[in-house]
């Protein structure tokens, strides 16, 4: 039975938080773990050629980091690269804590891949290191497409192993790890055109303006490739509203959800976020639903302080090409029609808008492909599992 004073040294070692969850938005790819070795591999030293060089303790310096080698360091988004980690038990190391890597991306923190894996594929599990020497990890990760950083370390139900030194880590018990990926892809742009007439809110797509408007085709949201089923988006304004057009091919049209602002976004919705000062801060999200079931809110910053009472004022219409809330037949898709007013809007710098002004904006379209797999659709893809991305969204421009 453990003393008292053994308890307080091993809670010393660690900071309450969560551990090794996800909660950002969005389905999250994980890494493919590589074969498990025979034995672990235990050195006496790293390799003198490691991409990136640690140094930094964890557990009260029981653990140290010393650093990973990338190869190859220079990869193709998507493609495999091998991650060598390589610590040293300073001193007996506490039992009982699992290996965690998360790859972030650089500008927003979120998550692009989960590659939590048992640390040497089971064969060195923390506790059983040797004092003194060197123990290896080896696995593989997607390169990401944009900018990211390897965070590593160990966790136990809502804990994480403390990283002794506070500028290693971000406040969460994550150590920085190396940098992955180039320069990020660059943001779309869409040029919205003014209306000679509005349209009609009838959800049918037929009028003059969207004739004139030029069409956008979402593509997947976390890697940018071509989905399984198309979006077409295309945007108009007037003096007084922006309006949005949405045509949405589905096989199978369905929603369960009738209120508004509910949470349809759990559901197949399509939707529209709004940055209209690009402060990177303060924004509108409007969603509909195959059902028309609108849900809107107002964030004061990046998913912080959902205001559920704002009212964007917005009208829409949907028409569904096909049978709702029927899985057994096949459906063509269902189109969307949306006016929003401008002076609802947060943050408008000019109303109506001038020629060449310019907000951050994107489009988005959620599907359950057979009611369970998700897939993520968007204007400007965000190589991340959160369409909160702010710093991934596109450019409206207005013509």
């Amino acid at each position: 039975m453990r003393s008292a004073s053994r308890l307080l040294t091993l809670l010393t070692l660690t900071l309450l938080a969560t551990a090794c969850r996800d909660e950002q938005a969005g389905p999250k790819p994980r890494a493919k773990a590589l074969p498990p070795p025979a034995q672990a591999r235990v050195l006496d030293a790293a390799p003198a050629d490691l991409t990136y060089r640690g140094g930094v303790t964890f557990g009260g310096g029981a653990v140290r980091y010393l650093g990973t080698r990338v190869s190859p360091p220079v990869a193709a988004p998507g493609q495999p690269v091998k991650l060598e980690h390589y610590f040293q038990a300073v001193s007996e190391v506490p039992r009982g804590w699992q290996f965690f890597v998360h790859v972030v991306d650089a500008a927003s923190g979120q998550m692009v891949v989960n590659a939590d894996h048992d640390f040497a594929g089971g064969a060195a599990p923390l506790g059983s290191w040797p004092v003194g020497k060197v123990v290896e990890d080896v696995h593989t990760v997607p390169m990401p497409p944009a900018p990211a950083r390897v965070l590593l370390g160990f966790w136990r139900g809502d804990e994480r192993l403390a990283v002794d030194d506070p500028k290693a880590h971000g406040g969460d018990n994550r150590m920085l790890g190396p940098q992955l990926g180039g320069a990020p892809p660059s943001l779309p742009e869409y040029t919205v055109r003014r209306a000679a007439k509005a349209p009609v809110i009838d959800g049918e797509l037929d009028d003059a303006v969207w004739k004139d408007a030029a069409p956008v085709v979402l593509r997947g949201s976390f890697d940018g490739r071509q989905p399984s089923l198309r979006t077409e988006a295309r945007l108009a304004y007037d003096d007084q509203n922006l309006y949005v057009a949405f045509d949405v091919e589905d096989p199978d049209v369905w929603g369960t959800l009738r209120e508004r602002d509910a949470p349809i976004y759990e559901q197949e919705v399509v939707e529209i976020f709004l940055d209209a000062n690009a402060d990177g801060r303060t924004y509108n999200e409007m969603q509909v639903s195959p059902h028309n079931v609108n849900f809107d809110a107002y964030f004061p910053a990046r998913r912080q302080g959902m205001d559920l009472s704002w009212d964007s004022g917005m009208k829409t219409a949907v028409k569904v090409r096909g049978t709702l809330d029927n899985p057994e037949d096949r459906d063509e898709g269902w189109r969307v029609e949306m006016r929003i007013p401008f002076e609802r809007l947060a943050e408008v710098p000019n109303r109506p808008p001038k020629k060449g002004d310019r907000w951050r904006f994107n489009l988005y379209r959620l599907e359950h492909v057979k009611r369970q797999q998700v897939e993520g659709q968007s204007f400007s893809p965000l190589f991340v599992g959160d369409f909160h991305a702010l710093p991934r969204f596109g450019w409206l421009v207005f013509e």
